[in-house]
């Protein structure tokens, strides 16, 4: 008898700085997506100081802060650049959500 595969959880980076505002409004956008549709166990998210890893930085082609980038099967799937709300986010994540 074999066990079924676990399907993979996909990583959610958000690329962000301390000194951003946007960045902070971000962060709670992303809360309210993922506490409002109880998404919490749908994505890993890792959350990149851009300042203190810019080798991560350059490996995912980030520009501007924040950016939040999907990556599924070791394959960036999909990103958002300085996303403006949570409607703009809930997109984005929309094929991972329940």
């Amino acid at each position: 008898m074999s066990a079924e595969p676990v399907p993979e959880v996909p990583l959610l980076v958000f690329f962000h700085s301390k000194r951003s505002g946007q960045s902070r409004r971000v962060e709670g956008y992303l809360s309210q997506v993922l506490q409002r549709r109880g998404n919490h166990n749908s994505f890993q998210v890792y959350r990149v100081e851009v300042e203190e890893q810019p080798q991560l930085v350059q490996r995912f082609r980030v520009d501007a802060v924040p950016t939040l980038v999907v990556v599924s099967g070791n394959r960036v799937r999909d990103r958002a650049i300085t996303p403006r709300g949570c409607r703009e986010i809930e997109q984005l994540l929309q094929p991972w959500l329940h």
